[in-house]
């Protein structure tokens, strides 16, 4: 057993901080003595360890108090996830390093590889873990949200580029999208307005039209009436819209991703998603709008 002043002393942190773990109930003490002095035995101080290391990665007290009282907390599966996290850190700041030394030396780096999103990605494999029902049911399976996963990862220096300019920093941008992933129930509720219920129930009903028929030639009347339809639909709910070839050409790559393509296929049908993509491409080949 040791005292909590061999205990601050062995690692580093103050008595009152001691303390103050455990008056939150985040560290208690092994046992009290007579007076009423804080001893803490070998299983306490390998808690505290843990504790630190989760401080180490940025988790609040809170966090790791409701992480650490989970029923199946493992601590050794706990302390290999610390670690890998710990070399992803330690890599993307050896990155920043080299990064800095080149453009201390007056090179001209337009690099954004630098600024990996990995504690971004960490938390959307956390949230997959975590919120398994919130998943499947905005994105329809683990698989699919898997493949958004993966895509964050195919386009990361694009994402990281835009994550920049929007928040200034991988870090600001990281910090937003955990806030809207621990509270992505409530915010999907809000943001789902009867307006925007509707809109996107009409949509599914226009899509289930082009897709009702997959045996349909792609350049019948009805099928690019149908198309049209939906085009001028997205037109009309979008702010600010032209519909172009460009944003045409959005549609089909965003239908010819497997991410996009799964739940597509999932929603309408196998096929569905290649389908929509023909459909798109007769439509800008022969009846699209040029670009303005």
């Amino acid at each position: 057993m040791r005292t909590i002043s061999q205990v601050a002393k062995l690692t580093g942190i103050s008595t009152r901080t001691l303390q103050y773990y455990d008056e939150i109930g985040l560290l208690k003490p092994s046992k009290l003595t007579e007076s009423g002095y804080r001893l803490y035995d070998n299983e306490a101080l390998q808690r505290l360890q843990q504790i630190l290391f989760f401080k180490e990665l940025g988790f609040k007290l809170k966090e790791i108090r409701e992480i650490l009282q989970k029923p199946d907390f493992d601590r050794i599966k706990a302390f290999k996830r610390q670690k890998e996290l710990l070399l992803l850190k330690r890599n993307r700041t050896d990155r920043l390093i080299q990064l800095l030394s080149r453009l201390e030396k007056g090179e001209q780096c337009m690099s954004f590889k630098e600024f990996d999103l990995s504690d971004y990605i960490t938390a959307l494999e956390d949230f997959k873990n975590n919120s398994t029902d919130d998943v499947i049911k905005y994105w329809g399976s683990i698989e699919n949200f898997d493949m958004f996963i993966q895509k964050v990862k195919d386009d990361e220096a694009e994402v990281a580029k835009l994550a920049i300019r929007q928040f200034g920093s991988i870090e600001k941008y990281t910090e937003a999208m955990k806030h809207n992933l621990e509270h992505f129930s409530e915010l999907m509720e809000t943001q789902l307005t009867e307006e925007v219920k509707e809109i996107g129930k009409q949509s599914d009903i226009l899509y289930g039209r082009l897709t009702a028929d997959l045996s349909e030639d792609i350049s019948s009347p009805k099928t690019q009436s149908i198309v049209h339809e939906l085009l001028q639909f997205i037109q009309k709910n979008s702010t600010n819209l032209s519909l172009d070839i460009s944003y045409i050409n959005v549609l089909i790559d965003a239908y010819s991703r497997d991410y996009i393509k799964s739940m597509a296929d999932s929603k309408y049908g196998k096929g569905a998603s290649d389908y929509i993509v023909k459909a798109f491409r007769y439509y800008l080949e022969n009846n699209a709008p040029e670009n303005n």
